[in-house]
């Protein structure tokens, strides 16, 4: 709401400079050049006629004296050259003030033409920025699927419009990705908390529960927690990779990787998995939290996707500027088109695949988004008698790129 200490200093509409839109300084800028060339060729072509007529004479000149060192004409009185010198004289000078105001008018009319034509021009010239504008204006989070689609010579203006196309199709992807995200992300976490409100209804429903059953409820219920706080840490971890790196020090794959599997020995022994390993050096730099993270999840994909009595193949090595980590499986057979699903989020496989049961699938999700951080390859592949062989490629010296 303007105050009355506002609209008394506000000046008035008619005292308002005009915005200083693109087109005005445009404008400003073709009439001013043409306004200068037009001043400097007037200018150029008045000397020219002052150095063209300065000299000439009626008569001859008359005979000149020397006095004091000064060199002075002296007229002849008997005759009129002086008188008509002078008088010719007086004309030239009148000649030459006549084309400077004539000059200065016809300079003036034309700056006023340029301007003008300067303004018309500036508006044809802008015209497909004004349609860019438009439409971009338009195209909310609501219609990402619109385009510009500008028409017309392949020039800066068409290449503005396609770089914009380009960012809103990658926009109208993000959106897609973030609701069906977060789509999944509600139905995962809202299973365990009805799993809860179950488990509770039914315990107090029943007044005559043991100590024993509210003991076996509380463990149920321990362990939905622990499945939900697995969860809400991957997610966080997620974000966290596709927000790109925090930070940059120095790490060894082939040390990580050691710790990895660390985590993961007991349960592949109660699972009876045979562990091949060959971890030779592979120093990069990176986020070493994000790396172990993504090196955790590969091993208990690894581990948990598995038959009993399998095994899991771990390497890792420097090679050709790169440090390559390589983690591969025995299991059932994965079709080869479902690789692209499975490394989106909250994606499994079918329910015939081995599996303890606790997966939340954000595990090569996860894992993608830490090597896309990183600048890194990854390339999942599936083995031709069962199981998966993915294989993550950081460069040495990587240059943190952000997903999106």
């Amino acid at each position: 709401m303007t105050t009355l200490a506002g609209r008394i200093t506000a000046p008035a509409a008619w005292l308002r400079l005009p915005r200083r839109s693109a087109r005005l300084r445009l404008a400003m800028l073709y009439g001013s050049l043409f306004t200068l060339s037009g001043a400097g060729l007037l200018g150029f072509t008045f000397w020219l006629f002052y150095r063209a007529t300065a000299n000439s004479q009626i008569v001859p000149r008359p005979r000149a004296l020397w006095s004091r060192g000064q060199h002075r004409a002296v007229c002849n009185p008997n005759r009129n050259d002086c008188v008509i010198n002078q008088a010719a004289a007086r004309i030239h000078a009148l000649d030459l003030h006549a084309l400077l105001v004539q000059s200065a008018v016809a300079l003036a009319v034309m700056a006023a033409l340029a301007f003008a034509l300067g303004w018309l021009v500036a508006g044809r010239v802008l015209r497909p920025l004004r349609a860019i504008t438009a439409t971009a204006r338009e195209i909310s989070a609501t219609s990402l699927h619109e385009r510009l689609a500008l028409a017309g010579p392949d020039d800066e203006f068409k290449e503005l419009a396609d770089t914009l196309d380009g960012l809103f199709t990658r926009l109208e992807a993000s959106f897609t990705a973030q609701r069906n995200f977060v789509a999944s992300a509600a139905h995962e976490l809202r299973t365990p908390l009805t799993l809860d409100k179950t488990l509770l209804q039914l315990a107090l429903r029943n007044p005559g529960r043991t100590a024993e059953q509210w003991r076996s409820t509380g463990a149920e219920l321990l362990e939905s927690g622990q499945q939900q706080e697995r969860i809400l840490e991957a997610l966080l971890t997620l974000a966290t990779s596709e927000a790109g790196l925090g930070r940059h020090e120095p790490a060894d794959l082939a040390k990580l990787t050691a710790t990895g599997l660390e985590s993961v020995g007991s349960q592949a022994e109660r699972r009876a998995l045979h562990l091949e390993t060959s971890l030779d050096s592979a120093p990069l730099l990176g986020d070493p939290d994000l790396i172990a993270r993504l090196i955790a999840n590969l091993l208990d994909n690894a581990v948990r996707h598995n038959v009993p009595g399998g095994i899991v193949e771990i390497m890792t090595s420097g090679r050709d500027d790169q440090a390559v980590l390589s983690v591969a499986n025995s299991g059932p057979v994965i079709p080869n088109g479902e690789i692209g699903r499975l490394r989106q989020p909250f994606q499994r496989l079918a329910a015939t695949r081995t599996s303890s049961g606790d997966g939340h699938g954000l595990g090569l999700a996860i894992v993608d988004a830490i090597a896309a951080a990183h600048s890194a390859t990854l390339t999942a592949r599936p083995r031709a008698g069962g199981g998966l062989d993915v294989q993550v490629s950081f460069p040495v010296a990587a240059t943190p790129s952000r997903r999106g």
